[in-house]
């Protein structure tokens, strides 16, 4: 590795090269690489350590650090993987760090091929399993080197807390660990599973360190002699940079052209970004670019629902043609818009490209995506490619993609040598982002006389799948949550149709279940209410084999009083998800205070992941999918007019505020403790048709487009108005508040979390 990384003071965070200590440590083969985080307990002074296997390494100061393959973007995750290993490592959790490691097949998760990437709800699923099992590993090596450095039998041999005792004495992990090292490892290790730190609420690593400012994000990073860099990007999507680049700005290093977008590098972010505004660029723009519309891609999105290519997703029981026939269907069709990620941190990279290395250091969520970027772009092996990764001010997908890892690397390129941190501004992240997609999607349901359903959607989306990667048969992330339901239908069709939009989409939190469950939601509402049945108790019947699910619906109704009528004025929404092997019921209260307006008061979820490695955590991460579901539900949208996106800074994209926030009550429920589910986007679907319901039982009014607060006022009203507002439960002002239920035990919520 070369230079170190400082804060914005430049104070050395951490000096011990990754040349250094594979000098020192005596293990090739162990440990290949590594990167520099921020030091998550500040008090710790950093000092040779010794790798056991891959996963860990033990200090001569009996601190250990525990490496991860996942990226840590406030979820939790690193620390909670950081948990499984130590549960059967048997250490003192206040001697416990946490690294993110390079990206490497060793550290790849087992969900996604051996692919090293934090995304999908995947991260404790894939590795639950194998960093359980290295953490047992790794204590059975220390156990057999204790049994050789103290000739006694291994059987005598108790590892508990950072020590190997037996009758005739204690060694602690530090002491044994470069004996350790060189044992073999068994294949299949005894497992432990105490219960000490699995299952329990235990302080974050990363929190202190974000306390104190110690934490290393992309923005962070500052090494030696490095120059900064700014793109404007092709405003119009899929333009590209059509003759002579523009003359460099006074005061700049140089002007790199980078087919889609335009480049400039200075000797510091504040130039760079005055220069980039200043560049005149002119842009080979796409056939037809002008007329890509809001308005072309939902009419081209009417005439696809009745004349478009129909691929079947899913068919249970009876198909279309019953359904129809089944008396009189309710007929309905939705509409979604395009959605930002709007993360908080822009998108940056820094990059540093010789003729016989590239390292990069990134907030990325796709390590092994990433070293392959610099490989494909550099023509290096993988072996002179490092991929440090960062901290992230907030993934939910984007930082999944390519886009930005790819600039910074062909700009470091122009300048060989030197390090170079790409910094997009505020402007070019909502401008040329790879949004949530778009969606028209019509739904038939009827219910027969003792109750029967039966089910029709047919989805009309852009393809995630097909963008990235040129498939063109049925998108399954497009048709999550339409597909899968636990609900006991008759019968039930599901349908796709792609829809060729020129607009990128890309990941997002829940992608297309943050569509499907709106109209799965709001549709079993309405036919409830045909059926003359309350909504709680048409689910239960609907839900009634399948306990898990009844399970979650029914807390959620206890949590909220479902059974107790609401004060005066207010009314309130259910809805159900299943997504992630987990399961989520959520109602929320609220009130329309003047026309056009809500006022939320309380948001209650009941959630069954099963096992949920720290209870806090999970809980943190259905509070911030409720927090970023209020957002969409209520204000997202990125228009489309000529082309381009509207949206350009959060001055038009608006966000939950503080006076926004309603009290959020949350309850885990221990649904099947041998099952893992995921809990970083399984919130953000229940919230928009929650609300949709609550106001049709408040008003009499069917919400069935997003964003709610503009079909509320009839479609008149943009995203970045002010004349639709939500209020919190507690008053102009008031920031909210959280309570939790847990049997586990609960936590101060520290920070909000995302997916995982």
């Amino acid at each position: 590795m070369t230079g170190t990384i400082s804060t914005r003071d430049d104070a050395a965070v951490d000096s011990f090269d990754r040349r250094g200590f594979l000098q020192r440590s005596g293990a090739a083969g162990l440990l290949y690489a590594f990167s520099i985080v921020a030091p998550v307990r500040g008090a710790r002074a950093a000092g040779p350590s010794q790798p056991i296997g891959a996963f860990v390494r033990i200090g001569a100061d009996e601190n250990v650090t525990i490496l991860v393959g996942v990226s840590e973007m406030g979820q939790g995750i690193a620390s909670g993987i950081a948990q499984v290993v130590a549960e059967e490592l048997m250490v003192d959790w206040s001697r416990v760090s946490v690294e993110t490691v390079n990206a490497g097949t060793t550290y790849g998760n087992p969900f996604l091929r051996g692919t090293q990437g934090t995304f999908g709800s995947l991260s404790m699923r894939g590795y639950f399993a194998p960093m359980r099992k290295a953490g047992a590993t790794v204590r059975e090596m220390l156990r057999a080197a204790a049994a050789q450095a103290m000739n006694a039998p291994l059987s005598s041999l108790i590892a508990a807390n950072g020590r190997v005792s037996s009758a005739s004495g204690t060694m602690t992990y530090g002491q044994l660990a470069a004996l350790a090292a060189q044992q073999t490892p068994m294949d299949k290790p005894p497992l432990l599973g105490t219960g000490r730190y699995v299952g329990v609420s235990l302080p974050r690593t990363d929190i202190p360190a974000k306390t104190t400012g110690a934490a290393i994000f992309g923005l962070d990073v500052r090494l030696p002699g490095m120059l900064y860099a700014a793109v404007v990007n092709s405003p119009v999507f899929g333009g590209t940079v059509s003759g002579a680049l523009p003359p460099t700005p006074s005061g700049s290093v140089a002007v790199v052209g980078l087919d889609t977008a335009v480049a400039v590098i200075a000797r510091d972010t504040y130039t760079a970004f005055r220069a980039a505004q200043s560049l005149a660029v002119k842009w080979q723009l796409p056939a037809g670019a002008s007329g890509v519309s809001t308005a072309s891609v939902l009419t081209q999105a009417q005439d696809l629902m009745a004349t478009g290519e129909v691929q079947t997703a899913e068919t249970v029981g009876v198909a279309q043609g019953t359904i129809v026939a089944a008396g009189t269907p309710l007929d309905r069709t939705y509409s979604f818009p395009y959605l930002a990620h709007a993360c908080m941190e822009v998108l940056n990279c820094t990059a540093l490209v010789t003729s016989t290395s590239c390292t990069i250091w990134a907030p990325t969520q796709a390590q092994t995506s990433t070293a392959a970027t610099a490989a494909r772009l550099t023509g290096l092996p993988a072996s002179a490619i490092t991929v440090n990764t960062t901290l992230l001010g907030g993934g939910l997908g984007r930082k999944i993609e390519q886009d930005f890892i790819s600039q910074a690397i062909r700009i470091a390129q122009t300048v060989p040598g030197t390090p170079v941190k790409l910094t997009w501004s505020r402007e070019q992240d909502f401008g040329a982002d790879q949004y949530r997609s778009a969606a028209l999607v019509r739904a038939r349901a009827s219910v027969d006389a003792v109750g029967n359903v039966s089910w029709w959607t047919r989805l009309v989306a852009p393809s995630y799948a097909y963008q990235h990667g040129g498939s063109t048969g049925i998108d399954f992330i497009a048709i999550a949550g339409a597909t899968g339901l636990p609900y006991a239908f008759a019968g039930k069709l599901v349908e796709y149709v792609r829809h060729p939009a020129a607009v990128p989409v890309g990941s997002w939190r829940a992608i297309g279940c943050s569509i499907n469950t709106f109209v799965a939601e709001t549709m079993v509402d309405e036919i409830a209410a045909a059926a003359g049945s309350d909504p709680l108790a048409f689910r239960q019947k609907l839900l009634a084999d399948n306990p898990r699910a009844l399970a979650v619906v029914n807390a959620a109704a206890s949590l909220a009083n479902w059974t107790t009528p609401p004060a005066a004025g207010r009314a309130r929404g259910l809805a159900f998800c299943f997504s992630d092997n987990a399961y989520v019921a959520m109602v929320v209260e609220l009130s329309q205070p003047t026309a056009g307006s809500l006022r939320i008061f309380t948001v209650s979820c009941a959630v069954d992941v099963g096992m949920a490695v720290n209870p806090d955590s999970v809980i943190a991460q259905i509070e911030g999918g409720v927090v970023h579901g209020l957002s969409a539900a209520l204000w997202g949208e990125v228009p489309i007019s000529n082309g381009r996106a509207s949206v350009r800074n959060f001055n038009n994209y608006r966000m939950v505020r503080m006076r926004d926030m309603p009290t959020i009550n949350v309850r885990l429920i221990d649904g099947n403790p041998n099952s893992l589910g995921g809990a970083g986007e399984i919130s953000v679907p229940p919230v928009a048709p929650a609300i949709a319901n609550a106001v049709a039982r408040l008003t009499g009014q069917r919400l069935r487009s997003l964003p709610l607060l503009r079909a509320l006022t009839g479609g008149g009203t943009s995203s970045g108005s002010t004349s639709g507002t939500a209020g919190s439960g507690s008053g102009s002002g008031s920031s909210g508040s959280t309570n939790r239920s847990d049997s586990r035990g609960t936590g101060d919520r520290s920070e909000r979390g995302e997916d995982d």
